[in-house]
């Protein structure tokens, strides 16, 4: 029974896993810390039976696990989307240490959705899923052999979440007030009205979108979109839009 609340409002989001093995051995670490949440982006093997057997007493969490069709599917309502990644990425979000992320997900947790997210075990996370989350987290592993096995990464993230969840419950604990932060799906689709709005103003070329697009994520990932903030930007955009109409108000 976990009886530490904001662990049940955080999900763990395995895209692609290629190894059943490792979905149930990733399933048994997460309930060894509390999390029961596990979605599985397209899968390539499940349910499977060495799954099963590699959760040894966490069934119920691979009983449960929500099969998505896409990334988007799997962070939907979240408020933070935290990728873990072993390699640097020149254009992402500034990495955090697995520590300092967990603690974040705990704040947020304790009022809105927050995802861990991890990539496949041959070429972790793309760029593109990367881009899809607004936090970028790394475990401290030696550099010489600095990726770790998919299970071995969820149980190191999830270990980390915990003691920020008994951190927060400890006496004494200052637990500063979170604002309501935009879900996944909000900020999405500002982003994609801010590349139509982009583009029909003849700021940004068609052929060319992802480059600038890339930087604006990052821009954006750095502020922690807050929900009021995503409409009045989208209020902006839409005003701006209906200027440049023919038939548009351009009192």
């Amino acid at each position: 029974m976990n009886d530490i609340a904001p662990l049940s409002r955080i999900r763990v989001v395995l895209a692609q896993p290629s190894h059943p093995g490792n979905i149930g051995a990733a399933a048994r670490a997460m309930k060894t810390m509390g999390l029961d949440r596990l979605y599985l982006v397209r899968p390539l093997r499940f349910p499977d039976p060495q799954a099963r057997a590699m959760s040894a007493n966490a069934l119920d969490v691979l009983e449960r696990a929500v099969i998505c069709a896409t990334l988007d599917e799997a962070l939907a309502g979240t408020a933070i989307q935290i990728a873990f990644s072993a390699r640097t990425r020149e254009l992402s979000h500034p990495a955090l240490d697995a520590r300092a992320a967990a603690a974040e997900a705990i704040d947020c947790a304790a009022a809105q959705e927050a995802a861990l997210v991890f990539g496949s075990e041959d070429a972790g996370l793309a760029n593109e899923e990367v881009l899809r989350c607004n936090r970028l987290a790394h475990i401290p592993a030696d550099p010489s052999c600095s990726s770790l096995n998919l299970a071995a990464a969820v149980q190191v993230a999830a270990y980390e979440i915990r003691l920020a969840a008994l951190a927060r419950r400890a006496p004494g604990a200052h637990c500063a007030a979170v604002p309501e932060l935009a879900r996944h799906e909000d900020v999405e689709n500002f982003y994609v009205h801010l590349e139509q709005s982009l583009i029909a103003s003849g700021f940004l070329n068609p052929r060319y979108p992802r480059r600038l697009m890339e930087r604006l994520r990052r821009l954006f990932s750095r502020t922690q979109l807050e929900k009021d903030e995503v409409s009045i930007l989208r209020g902006m955009l839409s005003r701006w839009d209906s200027r440049r109409r023919p038939d548009g108000d351009n009192s």
